[in-house]
């Protein structure tokens, strides 16, 4: 049987990272900035 996580690191890209959070969904990265994040996305 196969563990549930399977990473993949291109589809975690993808879907939480750098492009895919400067895309859409309210400026996600404008309020992590202001909040101070050291990292901003995957």
């Amino acid at each position: 049987m196969k563990r549930p996580f399977q990473p993949n690191n291109r589809k975690a890209k993808k879907k939480h990272g750098f492009f895919a959070r400067k895309e859409g969904a309210g400026n996600i990265l404008n309020k992590r900035r202001a909040k101070g994040r050291k990292k901003l996305s995957k």
